[in-house]
């Protein structure tokens, strides 16, 4: 079964791959690894998830917002590769989340988006990951996702 069937399978299908914002490439595939642009909160009809962690929103909101950053993640790994199947291993995830001075709990808000990966992937959707609370995101967007995965030839 293909990555792409396991995902239907769990009801998660997979949004056009979003065109970037400004002056840059959504994904660059270099090395045998595909460096993925930081990918935004937005929900399926394309609307941005916005706000401020600590303020606006809980810690649950957190996690979906980066759990939609995740699938825009796993829509650019596939109009990059062609097929979720060429991923060997998602080495890296980097979360930035939109928190209020007080907020400390970035790295609950980004297990959105690495139990995703885990959940496509399996052991090798394991990754290293930073979590880091930011005082603003592009277009008041609550959280924005990086990655960086192995590729298979």
């Amino acid at each position: 079964m293909s990555i792409e069937e396991k995902l239907a399978e769990k009801g998660i299908i997979l949004p056009e791959a979003a065109a970037p914002v400004a002056s840059y490439l959504p994904a660059v595939e270099a090395g045998g690894f595909l460096h993925i642009s930081g990918q935004i909160s937005m929900r399926e009809d394309k609307s941005l998830i916005t706000g401020t962690l600590g303020e606006d929103l809980n810690v649950e909101a957190g996690q979906d917002a980066a759990r939609r950053c995740g699938i825009m993640l796993l829509a650019q790994m596939k109009a990059a590769l062609g097929s979720l199947d060429r991923v060997e291993r998602v080495v890296k995830l980097g979360g930035f989340v939109n928190s209020s001075a007080d907020f400390v709990d970035q790295p609950k808000v980004v297990n959105g988006a690495s139990d995703l990966m885990f959940e496509a992937f399996g052991e090798a959707g394991r990754h290293a990951r930073s979590a880091v609370g930011v005082n603003t995101l592009p277009l008041g967007v609550a959280v924005e996702v990086d990655a960086i995965v192995k590729v298979r030839d």
